[in-house]
């Protein structure tokens, strides 16, 4: 048995340290990159066939349990986006944009069953032409689509778990609706309260920067609900710069940069939001040319998967992500191409 566990060191401990460096060096580098999360995936396979090693003859068991976990974690994709699509249509209205996730659950669904009747070959009635090449299309179609969505929940995960240096000079903190039109919501204070958390750790105290502007059903900004929030709590009323005028994210990052390059100095920058909405703040912060280090906070986590997958098909639209995902799916997809054209 030590032999075995010496031998499956040699073997596979080199390749299971050299991802595990890659994986989290580039996440440092560049938190940003979708391709990180590809890399993730790989080091949690790889780790999972290092594991088995120190099982021994039960080490085939412990795969076998690996890989019926990760396929649950796939059919909960669908489950997912059914939800967050009935949640969005019974909290706010019927609109195309609200049924794009229950409609996308629904096809996911279809496509995991058709996956299952394959898979299991329950397909046994007879069929003409290409039929089973179809019914294949379909299910590797939504296995790829799957796996994009879990590859982005594991990653905006890992990317929380990265250690950070409390050396920060300026903290933007987005902000959300207020609850009422004035009143700070459990999910807006959590973030302050985060902020207020790296503020504390820093030896050398930043510039908080509490971001967003006034909606038309708002009696405030959501820079003025934080900026009093923050003097409640002893932060003094000059480490705060309230940036009021941003309507979305991306204004949030850049009204605050605009703030940030106008006093000059040294400008390592934290941008603090939900945990769920990290992944695509940093997407957008490179987008405008702002480095920072995203730290997010905690959310209920009854509301963490709805909030997780609105995210990914925020960050999926986009063209640069949708080019590239649709481009991966035709070169996954072309052998069953190539036999539907033959």
């Amino acid at each position: 048995m030590i032999n075995d566990i010496v031998e499956n060191i040699q073997v596979l401990g080199p390749a299971f340290a050299g991802i595990w460096i890659l994986t989290v060096g580039l996440t440092l580098l560049r938190p940003q990159r979708y391709f990180n999360s590809f890399l993730l995936m790989l080091a949690l396979m790889v780790t999972m066939i290092f594991l088995s090693g120190f099982f021994g003859e039960a080490g085939p068991v412990f795969l076998l349990v690996c890989f019926l976990l990760v396929m649950l974690a796939l059919f909960l994709v669908p489950v997912l986006l059914i939800i967050n699509g009935v949640r969005l249509i019974r909290r706010e209205s019927l609109s195309p944009a609200h049924l794009l996730s229950l409609g996308l659950g629904v096809v996911v669904g279809i496509g995991e069953i058709a996956t299952v009747v394959y898979v299991l070959d329950l397909y046994g009635s007879p069929v003409e032409g290409h039929a089973d090449l179809w019914l294949l299309l379909l299910a590797v179609t939504v296995f790829y689509f799957s796996f994009l969505v879990l590859s982005f929940v594991v990653y905006t995960v890992f990317i929380q778990i990265m250690p950070h240096r409390m050396n920060f000079n300026y903290v933007i903190i987005h902000g959300c609706g207020l609850a009422g039109g004035e009143r700070m919501t459990r999910l807006l204070s959590a973030r302050v309260d985060k902020a207020i958390e790296i503020y504390e750790k820093c030896r050398v105290k930043p510039m908080l920067i509490p971001s967003g502007g006034q909606g038309p059903d708002e009696k405030r900004s959501e820079a003025q609900a934080m900026k009093d929030y923050l003097l409640l709590r002893g932060i003094p009323e000059d480490h705060i710069l309230p940036e009021d005028r941003s309507a979305t994210t991306e204004e949030n990052l850049i009204n605050s940069r605009k703030i940030i390059d106008a006093r000059g100095g040294r400008r390592k920058t934290a941008l603090v939001s939900s945990n769920y909405h990290i992944y695509r703040c940093l997407r957008l912060a490179r987008k405008i040319g702002l480095k920072c280090t995203g730290i997010g906070a905690r959310v209920a986590f009854y509301y963490w998967p709805s909030a997780l997958i609105r995210e990914f098909i925020a960050v999926f639209v986009t063209p640069g992500f949708l080019r590239w995902a649709l481009l991966g799916w035709l070169l996954f997809i072309s052998p069953i191409l190539y036999g539907l054209i033959t």
